[in-house]
């Protein structure tokens, strides 16, 4: 399996060192149950405001419910297609739009969810899967495919699976595959004190 560990300029987890977002998925080996659920679990422990947990994850396993998969894969920009087609589990993200509590309108929603989704690939790279995020999906028919409630937002649709070699790719993507990754600057995008004075 292919590694990209981060070049960090201050030693960092070994966990959050070798997260990354692989394209190369093995369409022959599907995640198991107790698998998934490990995920999920970690998902379910992240903090949010008012441990609201506004969080909605959409799972779909082309190993137990294919037709969940497709719907899930047709949301997918035409680029994002070409290579989730291999991963076994799509998973949306969705944040709800209002508090449980008291039904107010909850504005963390978004931040939270993303906390969750940020715990569960965590945990995947724990376990030797890999986790690829992916804005570009159709939100607007994953509200439709999925029966979504109106007050929610679909944030990101997740390929999770096995990392496979990289010649399961279209050479378009092998270049990005094999790329060095990398981050801006530290100073450059967080502040000491005051907006735009860098942290040395």
């Amino acid at each position: 399996m292919q590694q990209k560990i981060a070049t960090t300029s201050v030693q960092i987890n070994e966990l959050i060192q070798t997260r990354w977002s692989p394209r190369a998925f093995d369409p022959d080996k599907p995640v198991s149950r107790d698998d998934l659920l490990a995920l999920l679990e970690a998902a379910r422990w992240a903090a949010s405001c008012f441990n609201d947990q506004p969080w909605r994850f959409v799972v779909c396993d082309k190993a137990t419910d294919e037709a969940a998969w497709q719907q899930a894969f047709g949301t997918l920009v035409e680029k994002n297609r070409q290579w989730a087609k291999n991963a076994p589990l799509l998973i949306l993200s969705v944040a709800m739009g209002h508090f449980n509590h008291n039904g107010k309108p909850n504005r963390w929603a978004m931040y939270d969810t993303g906390a969750a989704s940020a715990s569960l690939c965590l945990q995947a790279t724990a376990m030797g899967l890999c986790v690829h995020q992916m804005g570009g999906f159709d939100a607007d028919l994953a509200h439709e495919v999925f029966q979504l409630p109106t007050n929610c937002q679909p944030m990101a649709m997740m390929a999770v699976g096995y990392q496979a070699d990289i010649d399961v790719l279209d050479e378009d993507f092998k270049s990005a595959e094999l790329a060095e990754r990398a981050r801006v600057a530290l100073y450059e995008r967080f502040y000491a004190g005051s907006w735009g004075k860098g942290i040395e």
